[in-house]
């Protein structure tokens, strides 16, 4: 039986279409700034958001480390909410490559506010590393994806430009809070100084991330990159996919949102999961379990069902919808679903 498989949007896989972009790819030696492919990503990017200027990197995770390295000095402290992917899922690089401190605020399902950020920026004084950079995610992963309302984004905003602060957001899912909202990504990024968006998630690329802002701070950013390792030749060929991906895969992403619904719906079914269908508003389904239920024991029975999920915790699950899965994959998953956490529930 064919595999679903729900663990994260980063298992898509390239299409026929995307892998004969890739195969047409013109190339050059991208750290001398001659790739073509590359250099077009970069600015269709930049373009799409309103910024000056763009560098392809390997990863999300590159491309917010870079972007944080870039704005900040060693000693420097950054505000973030405490779930953000930045602070908990780069390896500990805040500190170990930027040398910055991470001030952590509890969000509302991600979202932080102008009001709780003002109570920590820290005050001039010899004893304090200066507060540098807010750092916001949209979407929010670990909120069931939800979307960074931009009424807060443009506080945040008008109170770091009364405080000579920079702004990043870790964009990752970006263009699934632009379809879910109807608000274009430029609308978005014109709240922020740097915006790190991934190509290899929802919009189904094999591999990278672009990070755009102004000019001079891309400069940096490339420097970094290099500095990192991250510096690629004929990268083209992954520019090409990436360039695809925003020509034919972002609209799309309304279907990922409806299948994450429809799970949603089928889940909450179960008298075993605590789960808000309400909360779902992209693509990303995070349920915990009742009744004592394990998660890697869930998990281990859905795998053996050909449904892949992923345990978060000892209680908590996670699943996520992408271009690779269908409407009646999900039925079928929601099936799978219902009838292991009825056996789970009665052996329990």
């Amino acid at each position: 039986m064919e595999m679903i498989d729900l663990r994260s949007d980063t298992v898509t896989r390239p299409s026929k279409a995307m892998r004969q972009a890739i195969a047409n790819a013109e190339v050059g030696d991208d750290v001398f700034g001659e790739d073509p492919s590359v250099n077009r990503l970069q600015e269709a990017m930049a373009t799409m958001l309103g910024k000056e200027a763009g560098l392809f990197v390997t990863s999300g995770t590159m491309g917010n480390q870079l972007a944080v390295r870039a704005q900040t000095h060693h000693g420097e402290e950054i505000v973030v909410e405490e779930h953000a992917h930045v602070f908990n899922a780069e390896a500990g690089a805040l500190g170990a490559l930027a040398g910055v401190q991470a001030r952590l605020l509890h969000g509302q399902r991600g979202t932080i506010t102008r009001d709780q950020i003002a109570q920590v920026v820290r005050p001039k004084n010899v004893h304090y590393g200066r507060t540098a950079l807010i750092a916001v995610e949209n979407t929010h992963n670990r909120a069931n994806g939800a979307i960074f309302p931009i009424d807060v984004l443009a506080d945040i905003r008008a109170f770091a430009l009364e405080r000579g602060i920079r702004v990043h957001m870790d964009g990752a899912r970006l263009f699934n809070a632009c379809v879910a909202s109807g608000r274009p990504a430029r609308e978005y990024a014109r709240h922020v100084d740097t915006v790190s968006i991934c190509l290899s998630k929802g919009l189904g690329a094999p591999v990278g991330s672009v990070l755009v802002g102004d000019r001079e701070m891309i400069e940096r950013a490339a420097y970094y990159r290099k500095m990192y390792g991250g510096g690629m030749r004929q990268a083209g060929i992954l520019a090409a996919a990436g360039l695809y991906a925003l020509e034919h895969n972002i609209d799309r992403l309304a279907d990922d949102h409806a299948n994450a619904r429809r799970l949603a719906e089928g889940l909450a079914a179960s008298p075993a999961v605590d789960l808000n269908v309400e909360e779902i508003q992209t693509n990303i389904v995070y349920f915990g379990l009742r009744r004592g239920l394990s998660a890697p024991d869930v998990i281990t029975r859905l795998r053996e069902h050909s449904v892949l999920m992923l345990a978060t915790g000892p209680r908590t699950i996670r699943a996520v919808t992408h271009l690779d899965v269908s409407r009646a994959q999900i039925d079928r998953a929601v099936d799978v679903c219902q009838s292991v956490l009825a056996r789970e529930n009665q052996a329990g």
